[in-house]
């Protein structure tokens, strides 16, 4: 009477022990916060060296925060407005014109300690801790993908006098971030960005889905399957996994020409490991190859701090987005400013 419920239990068990699913030690699910201070790139200074000593970590994080506590400084109520077309200083939101403040901006406040050691990037290869050279054809590509981004802003509409489509002719013309299609930190891979990093992982014995708090971006990675053919493309691409002991091993293909890591193209091809510690927290580790975009390969790593008492709540870009239409009107406006001007100073211009 009991044999067909056994012989379900172990059919069950074998099917496990084919398909290679994780067991439960290996379970990611959960809740992070992938952010923190530590750059992708290594700043020059440290030359090679991958990881910083205690001191210079020390030295590190109170320079942070210094620098944290100055811009969250009280603004003067009756400072003038800004320069004319801002005052070009790009790291401060908006081009210097009243952009985000500190109080919108959340990178993370911890640098990414990997094996008790404190990087000093989340690059390590190359030895350099920087990302490769672009090539021509991937420097191009950025230039027109992202021409409203570096258009420079003078106060004037300065694109008139180039031929060809301009930078903010229609919602089209915008870059992606700008338009809410994808997150200006690349969710394939994982990078941290300046707010908003949270990611929240659900695993079944068949997928495993990583939502990206940034843009809502949610992958679905298909565990022990095939790649989709190459003919379908996403700006996620198609992400199959598979596990290596308490590491699941992640192999991500088939991009659009543009997807969320800028300056990578279709060609692009991802790995990334991901494996739970033993303090809950998360190792991620990524090596990109894209042969058309990169003259070598580049890999980073960096933990993401567990989470699990908070929530990832929706990331709506695009509602009350007031700034597309900014753009667009301040573009025409502009536009016909510079019209005009040119009109009178030639008035026999046909």
């Amino acid at each position: 009477m009991n044999f067909v419920p056994k012989l379900s239990i172990f059919i069950t068990a074998l099917s496990i022990a084919v398909c290679g699913v994780a067991a439960p030690n290996a379970d990611l699910s959960g809740t992070y916060d992938s952010g923190t201070v530590t750059p992708l790139e290594r700043p020059e200074a440290f030359g090679d060296k991958q990881f910083m000593s205690a001191e210079e970590a020390q030295s590190t994080l109170a320079a942070l925060e210094e620098k944290r506590r100055l811009a969250n400084q009280e603004s003067d109520p009756d400072r003038g407005a800004p320069v004319v077309g801002g005052d070009g200083n790009l790291n401060s939101g908006a081009g210097g014109v009243g952009g985000y403040n500190q109080f919108w901006v959340d990178p993370g406040s911890v640098l990414s300690e990997v094996d008790g050691k404190v990087r000093t990037s989340i690059i390590y290869e190359p030895t350099n801790g920087r990302r490769p050279k672009f090539t021509f054809d991937a420097l191009m590509k950025l230039a027109d993908t992202y021409r409203s981004y570096r258009t420079p802003n003078d106060g004037t509409a300065n694109w008139l006098a180039k031929r060809g489509p301009g930078p903010y002719d229609g919602p089209e013309s915008l870059a992606p971030p700008e338009r809410c299609l994808m997150s200006f930190t690349p969710s394939v891979p994982n990078i941290p960005g300046l707010y908003n990093n949270y990611r929240r992982i659900v695993q079944t014995d068949s997928h495993v889905m990583i939502l990206n708090e940034m843009v809502h971006d949610a992958r679905i990675i298909r565990i022990d399957s095939a790649h989709a053919p190459g003919a379908l493309k996403s700006r996620l691409g198609d992400s199959v996994g598979h596990w290596e002991g308490n590491t699941l091993v992640v192999n991500t293909k088939n991009f659009s020409s543009v997807n969320s890591l800028p300056g990578a193209d279709e060609n692009l091809e991802v790995t990334e490991y991901l494996t739970r510690l033993d303090d809950g927290n998360l190792h991620y580790r990524f090596t990109i190859v894209d042969p058309s975009a990169w003259k070598e390969q580049w890999s980073g790593e960096y933990i993401w701090q567990s989470k699990n008492e908070d929530k990832v709540y929706e990331y709506a870009c695009h509602e009350g987005n007031y700034a597309m239409k900014g753009i667009l009107q301040g573009a025409r406006l502009l536009e016909k400013e510079t019209l005009a001007k040119e009109k009178t100073e030639t008035p026999n211009a046909s």
